[in-house]
């Protein structure tokens, strides 16, 4: 690129990176050149003069993925040789145009993930925040990767000052992504629909069997264990018995929660942009109304579940999919219908759940990310509010608990949240509890200056767009405040739900990963605590010390295992290579989790696959117990049974758990 280049900037001379090669092959994008990754890392690299992307907007390019199994992808920006990196991972569908359009503000870390388009999917900001006057170099690269090699398309990314226009109609090489099922139309296996009488049929006899499913011999009204008794209270409790943790159940019979994540009938394929990959198309109006979804205007959701069942059973559709999806969960032992749930299908069934909370501050500002402003006026108020949610199932005893909140985007920044508030904020209450908090840490201002730097001031701590870099003492003082904040967000929003909800459990926030001591400092009011684990197995020495830490049982709220021998792009994050793998995975990790004496749950991840489009966000991955036609995966199905079946021993300590692992591969899309 040329120092006075006008707009757009086109950035058309990189240099390979790794392994990549630059192969031929007809132009499926105008303008596009063709290369090829066998490695992470492979890419291409670019350096300009600092300065060239001042001015931009947006950087923009065209990429269409070849082949049948998802990739991911990883552009870096990056000011000098040595200096801060931004990140944006993305993934793609294959044989689908897609249009990158990052809007270069989300390089202030103040977001995430980034709006879905098309077939661009999950993209996600991770890294440092930097200035776009400071960046010289960009690189954009294979992050990861299945077992073949990588082989896509792309023109040359280029920075422009305006937003470009997005993609309506991508190019198709393959044609239709979906079938008339929402089945892929690149893949075959063995259990895929072939013909509506099929689906029909099935799903019928499925209907005729529905009444004969229960839990296993010994599990007693609410899935708890009939063979042992504690005291009843009438609701689900935690007790530790003098050896290990455990929930009671409310007739005082020790539980283990076995859940399964996403009960519900929808499987959410967001189809905006892509209504050209659809071999059938529902109409908005009529017998399929009910395909559609409802939702915000960047999304255009499209259940072919819902289509399914509706071929099926007409307008009884979604009281027949209730009966057969907890007979399902009661055929392979399933006691708990877990998060992002149809939780008022349980209830009504007197099946155990758990619910979610939806995070909602109508008048508290955020001030980074999805983090209130805690010290603001409103936040009572809205803490109030957010409870009461809980209202209507407070006496009901087939509720487990509550989730406060999932994987909170703050938690995924590279900063602690003071850190990511001060560069991103420009005032407000909680920025005058920073300086106050500092004041009593550094008496004089030149004692501020001292630890933080000489540009250092309260006033500018208190308001003001921050400017200047952090010193390690800095950096320290902002990790304790930060603790101050998540403890401040979590007891008003704990105590502000038992005013409302005094039965039943706080089952925590749902961390997304082991939280870091900042984090942790804040944490110790929930009943339960809840982070979701996808790692090989559950039984590691971090969690176990995580319980004595914070004195409480520990319950996995998400963990899966998917393959690439079904109809899905993607496997998910557990990653093994067969269906027949996934039932030993699903064995291994259960069953060490049972045994583990500070676990008292683990819900899988999620009762259905999802949309091989790609669901919101775009994740398409093999999680389900069950496909899009509602179809079980039996060697998933058989192995939770057997496990389920010999939870309670397994637990007890009578009987060893299962221990014969498949051969894990590389986790794909964490």
């Amino acid at each position: 690129m040329q120092p006075d280049q006008a707009w757009p900037r086109v950035f058309d001379s990189g240099q390979t990176l790794g392994g990549l090669l630059a192969v031929e092959g007809p132009a499926w994008l105008a303008g596009g050149r063709w290369f090829e990754a066998a490695a992470v890392g492979d890419g291409l690299a670019f350096t300009f003069a600092a300065g060239q992307l001042a001015g931009a907007t947006h950087l923009s390019a065209d990429l269409l993925l070849d082949g049948v199994h998802q990739a991911v992808f990883q552009l870096t920006l990056q000011e000098g040789p040595d200096g801060r990196q931004f990140h944006l991972h993305f993934g793609l569908l294959n044989q689908c145009q897609a249009r990158l359009r990052l809007d270069l503000s989300a390089l202030d870390q103040n977001r995430w993930m980034l709006p879905r388009e098309g077939a661009l999917l999950k993209p996600i900001c991770a890294g440092d925040r930097v200035d776009l006057a400071a960046v010289d170099r960009m690189r954009l690269a294979l992050l990861r990767k299945g077992p073949e090699s990588v082989r896509w398309c792309q023109t040359p990314p280029q920075a422009l000052r305006e937003a470009p226009e997005p993609l309506d109609a991508p190019a198709l090489p393959a044609g239709p992504l979906l079938d008339e099922f929402g089945q892929s139309t690149l893949h075959d296996w063995p259990g895929k629909t072939r013909d509506e009488a099929a689906l029909v049929d099935r799903l019928r006899s499925q209907a005729e069997r529905a009444g004969s499913q229960h839990w296993p011999e010994g599990f007693g009204r609410w899935g708890g264990w009939l063979e042992r008794q504690f005291e009843a209270t009438g609701f689900f409790r935690t007790h530790h018995d003098g050896q290990r943790w455990w929930l009671v159940d409310p007739d005082g019979h020790p539980f283990w929660s076995a859940g399964m994540d996403c009960v519900r009938s929808n499987i959410d394929a967001n189809v905006r942009g892509l209504e050209s990959a659809l071999a059938w198309t529902p109409p908005t109006e009529g017998e399929f109304a009910d395909a559609w979804l409802a939702g915000p205007a960047d999304r255009k959701g499209l259940n072919f579940l819902a289509a399914n069942f509706i071929r099926a059973f007409g307008a009884e559709w979604k009281a027949q999919w209730a009966r057969l999806a907890l007979a399902e969960l009661r055929r392979v032992g399933v006691n708990t219908v877990a998060n992002w749930s149809d939780w008022q299908v349980a209830r009504e069934a007197g099946f155990p759940y758990v619910r979610p909370l939806t995070l909602r501050f109508a008048c508290t500002p955020m001030i980074f990310r999805d983090f209130p402003d805690v010290f603001h006026q409103h936040f009572a108020a809205d803490a109030a509010d957010y409870a009461r949610q809980l209202a209507d199932t407070v006496d009901d005893p087939a509720l487990i608990g509550y989730f406060l909140m999932n994987e909170p985007t703050w938690g995924f920044a590279s900063e602690p949240v003071a850190q990511g508030m001060l560069f991103t904020t420009t005032g407000g209450p909680a920025r005058q509890a920073l300086a106050a908090f500092l004041r009593e840490r550094y008496p004089a201002e030149a004692d501020l200056q001292a630890a933080w730097g000489p540009d250092a001031c309260f006033a500018a701590l208190a308001e003001g767009p921050w400017r200047c870099d952090l010193t390690n003492q800095a950096r320290a003082d902002l990790e304790a405040f930060s603790t101050v904040l998540v403890e401040r967000l979590y007891s008003g929003l704990i105590e502000a739900c038992r005013q409302v909800d005094p039965h039943h459990l706080n089952l925590g926030a749902r961390y997304y990963t082991l939280p870091p001591q900042w984090a942790l400092g804040g944490m110790g009011g929930f009943d339960v605590f809840s982070i979701n684990w996808y790692r090989d197995r559950a039984d590691d020495v971090a969690l176990a010390e995580l319980s004595a830490a914070m004195g409480r049982p520990i319950l996995i709220g998400e963990w899966h295992f998917g393959a690439l021998d079904a109809g899905l792009p993607a496997s998910g994050i557990g990653h093994v290579p067969t269906q027949a793998d996934r039932g030993a995975a699903y064995r291994v990790y259960l069953e060490g989790a049972a045994a583990s004496p500070w676990c008292v749950g683990a819900h899988w991840f999620t009762l259905y696959d999802q949309s091989a489009l790609g669901r919101y966000d775009g994740e398409n991955y093999n999680i389900g117990l069950l496909d899009v036609c509602h179809a079980p995966y039996e060697p998933l199905a058989d192995a939770a049974l057997a496990s389920h079946a010999r939870l309670y021993p397994v637990a007890a300590g009578t009987q060893k758990p299962f221990d014969q692992p498949p051969a894990y591969r590389p986790r794909l899309f964490l």
